[in-house]
């Protein structure tokens, strides 16, 4: 879990909107919050912070303030209660989502392929 700050020229609500549209679509946001007043957009969870950038860029002006680790609320301890063992689970490796827009597939070369009639085992030539 990562906490992004990003400065955001959030000048009016509409851009406030577009912004928080944008950036809620990235795979692995948590949680997006908006401070008006400070222009910073902060968001939480799993993602790549130049991406969120990326997206944000679209919309208005954006730059990294910090980058750390989201810290977790720490709960009352309550006395814990003997577990039976379970059985250990394997983790499954987690699938990286790339932050690509646009897809450009690749294309042949434009160029003529040239073949001797001598070098076809079977040809058939029409003079």
């Amino acid at each position: 879990m990562k906490k992004i700050v990003l400065k955001v020229e959030l000048y009016d609500e509409r851009i406030k909107k577009r912004a928080m549209k944008a950036v809620s679509g990235i795979p692995g946001v948590e949680s997006v919050s908006a401070d008006m007043k400070a222009n910073t957009l902060t968001l939480i969870g799993d993602i790549d912070p130049v991406c969120a950038v990326w997206k944000l860029r679209k919309v208005s002006p954006t730059e990294i303030v910090s980058v750390g680790a989201a810290k977790e609320e720490k709960k009352k301890e309550e006395p814990k209660k003997p577990e039976p063992k379970k059985e250990e689970k394997k983790e499954e490796p987690k699938v990286v989502v790339p932050c690509y827009e646009y897809y450009y597939p690749i294309r042949p070369h434009p160029y003529c392929y040239v073949t001797c009639v001598e070098e076809i085992p079977n040809p058939c030539v029409i003079l």
